[in-house]
């Protein structure tokens, strides 16, 4: 019994060695870090994030297209709000997924919060996007601000024009600006050859995602955040792992891709006034009214 209690309280192994407490130190602080067991690359988490990214919201726009229009009235939901519907409620599941699966997360508090601010933009973003395809399949030009449009200028009264003004505003800034708060971020491992299949579909739906949703300084922020991060860590020795590097991977994919799409638009006479200002990046619906999309009588046919 005084063996066992006397064992009890010095207990035997790395601790009662000497330079055991500095190897238990050193085998605590690599856990800390993370790198011992670094997360591997979660295939199937970004494959369901590529694949309703491309089919919820990219393929929104195109559904409406494709769907006659005879079996969504202008007064019920359109099949693009029924896509919109199942992405704001997969988004957040997928990044709740992604953070469980992450050796570490953020606190409780700044979690919730990030959730519940995605919800919230994704919402705003559903109903402005709603009424701007009805103002479409009106005649509403996308290529105009709000007060260029020709079936802006006869309404009555014209303090209306400020309404729809304001569902702009919630549209294009606030509503996408809430919906792109939220990044998942990871930490130490080789990128698995099967992720660099799925960096060019990401990285193209980074460059619409920014230049639709005009959130190109949000993006250009969050971007130099992510690179600041991996080289302070890199000075610890710490490496991003297969995760963190595909997300940084199809940012900058994505941002090239920004880069080309507003080279390429630089000269355009007519985007330029819809986009005045130091920061100019086209929208692509804008250019596709205005462009691909135009009536025998000038004006667009609309998006549907």
């Amino acid at each position: 019994m005084e063996v066992a209690a006397r064992r009890r309280q010095h207990p035997g192994g790395l601790g009662s060695q000497p330079g055991g407490s500095a190897l238990q130190a050193r085998l605590s602080s690599i856990k800390a870090d993370g790198s011992e067991n670094p997360a591997p690359f979660h295939l199937d988490l970004w494959l369901y994030f590529t694949l309703q990214n491309w089919v919820l919201d990219f393929g929104r726009p195109i559904a409406m297209l494709v769907f006659p229009l005879e079996w969504f009235p202008l007064n019920k939901p359109s099949v693009g709000d029924y896509f919109h519907m199942a992405y704001n409620i997969i988004t957040p599941f997928l990044l709740l997924q992604l953070l469980e699966r992450s050796p570490r997360t953020p606190p409780r508090p700044v979690l919730y919060v990030s959730i519940i601010t995605l919800i919230m933009g994704a919402s705003i973003h559903l109903v402005s996007d709603s009424v701007n395809h009805r103002l479409l399949l009106s005649g509403y030009q996308n290529h105009l601000s709000v007060r260029e449009n020709p079936i802006m200028r006869g309404l009555k009264p014209e303090t209306l024009i400020d309404s729809f003004e304001l569902l702009y505003y919630y549209d294009e800034y606030l509503g996408h600006s809430m919906c792109s708060c939220f990044t998942p971020h990871a930490a130490p491992s080789p990128v698995p050859r099967r992720a660099l299949l799925l960096v060019p579909p990401s990285g193209l739906y980074y460059w619409y995602l920014v230049t639709e949703g005009q959130i190109f300084v949000l993006f250009l922020f969050t971007f130099f955040a992510m690179l600041a991060l991996v080289l302070h860590r890199r000075r610890r020795r710490l490496l991003l792992d297969a995760n963190g590097t595909f997300l940084l991977a199809s940012f900058s994919l994505g941002l090239l891709l920004v880069a080309l799409w507003v080279a390429w638009l630089w000269r355009d006479p007519a985007l330029r006034r819809r986009y005045p200002g130091l920061i100019y990046v086209p929208e692509p619906w804008a250019f596709y009214s205005l462009h691909v999309c135009v009536g025998p009588e000038g004006h667009t046919e609309g998006r549907a």
